[in-house]
């Protein structure tokens, strides 16, 4: 697949000044920002002067029109090389909105029934008592599947069928259904082993024929070598401050730290990605962006995200992806309340994080997925709002992002 790009013009709209941690000058922050989202361009140029953003973009489309699209900071901070408008981001589980996307085309074609046992199409996941499980517990957590018993290596993580083999055959954590609890790995091999069952391509040749190429979209799950010099690594960003964490937050951190602990384990698939909960870790390889993890491999930009979910919810060149009554039920609130993985409450739709306390977005009408350090896409279906955010610092964290909350606050004001 050839590399697209989109067809911003590099123009200079504003520039604040954004210094660079170890090298000299400054790099401004760039980009098109049309009149009455200046508090967007504020809030983005303060994520780096005040809130510790080394190399960022950000876009947002209105009724499928794009009405910002803002980069700048750094790629590299010690050499001074600046976050260039066609960089691409690595996302980690923004990436699972695709991927659920990818299972509703299925349906809307009538291909895939979301209440038909996963077993339907995937008879080899019948084993360990799961032949029962309904597809649509895949998409929302609940299957009791996170992780897996087996301990693979990085290398056979990255195949795809030792994977699926072992999810197969893995006995649930809990009763199926009972509960959920966030699939934060195993979810992109459940949902994307149904999808390559039901169309005979793997989730990311699906998604790149159905999606990317038709909406013009720099997104790969599985990128081709030839976009991979434009990759802006992941940079760890900062540890948190324990000591500015209530009582409840430090027993929830301490809690998910534990060695065995579901959360650990679930993060890294039993070890195979040690090291990756929310830092760069392996996910700066060329070999694990190469391969496909749908739940936490996409490599993106910003443009690509919104106008991704733009065209969820309304027309985006003659192009719309899902119908109404097809948005509704994958948007819709499924499972709310204690997670099992991430011990505090959680809200999703089918495949999608709902607006709540954990992730919270622009409304009630609002759906979307953040990914592990802060990137974010959503859309809001009542304001005809699209928003892509990617960066190349990591922050501890699922969702929540204060970099994030910031854009969404001063969004809001531009609706107000």
């Amino acid at each position: 697949m050839e590399s697209r790009r989109t067809n911003t013009q590099s123009t200079h709209a504003q520039e604040a000044a954004i210094e660079s941690p170890g090298a000299a000058g400054r790099q401004g922050a760039y980009g098109e920002i049309e009149p009455g989202y200046e508090p967007l361009y504020d809030a983005f140029a303060a994520n780096f002067t005040e809130r510790g953003d080394i190399g960022a973009a950000l876009c947002v489309y209105h009724h499928g029109r794009k009405v910002v699209d803002l980069w700048g900071g750094w790629a590299d901070p010690k050499s001074g090389r600046p976050y260039a408008h066609d960089a691409l981001q690595l996302v980690f589980s923004t990436t699972k909105a695709a991927t659920a996307l990818c299972a509703h085309l299925l349906v809307q074609r009538g291909d895939l029934d979301l209440d038909a046992p996963v077993s339907t199409y995937w008879e080899d996941f019948s084993q360990a008592g799961k032949a029962t499980i309904p597809v649509r517990w895949l998409l929302t957590h609940q299957a009791g599947l996170p992780t897996i018993d087996a301990e693979l290596s990085l290398a056979q993580a990255l195949q795809w069928r030792p994977v699926v083999e072992a999810l197969a055959g893995q006995p649930p954590y809990w009763e199926p259904g009972s509960a959920h609890g966030y699939h934060a790995l195993t979810f992109g091999w459940l949902v994307g082993e149904v999808v390559r069952r039901v169309s005979g391509r793997s989730v990311g040749r699906f998604f790149a024929e159905e999606v990317a190429d038709p909406l013009d979209l720099d997104f790969w799950i599985g990128l081709p070598e030839e976009a991979e010099p434009r990759v802006v690594p992941l940079l760890n960003g900062p540890m948190p401050d324990l000591a500015n964490l209530d009582a409840e937050s430090l027993r929830v951190f301490a809690a998910m730290l534990e060695p065995g602990a579901l959360a650990l384990r679930a993060l890294s698939l039993n070890g195979a990605f040690v090291g990756t909960g929310g830092r760069g870790g392996p996910f700066n390889s060329r070999e694990v962006h190469s391969a496909e993890i749908p739940a936490a491999n996409g490599i993106t930009d910003a443009r690509s995200l919104a106008r991704m979910y733009a065209a969820m919810i309304g027309d985006v060149d003659g192009i719309r992806l899902l119908d109404p009554a097809v948005l509704d039920r994958a948007r819709a609130p499924a499972v709310d309340g204690p997670d099992r993985v991430l011990l505090v409450p959680t809200r999703f739709g089918l495949g999608f994080m709902c607006n709540s306390s954990f992730s919270e977005l622009l409304g009630e009408s609002s759906f979307g997925h953040s990914g592990a350090g802060g990137s974010l896409g959503f859309a809001d279906v009542d304001s005809g709002i699209a928003f892509g955010y990617v960066m190349n610092q990591l922050r501890i964290g699922l969702a929540g992002d204060q970099r994030t909350t910031a854009l969404i606050e001063a969004l809001r004001s531009c609706l107000d």
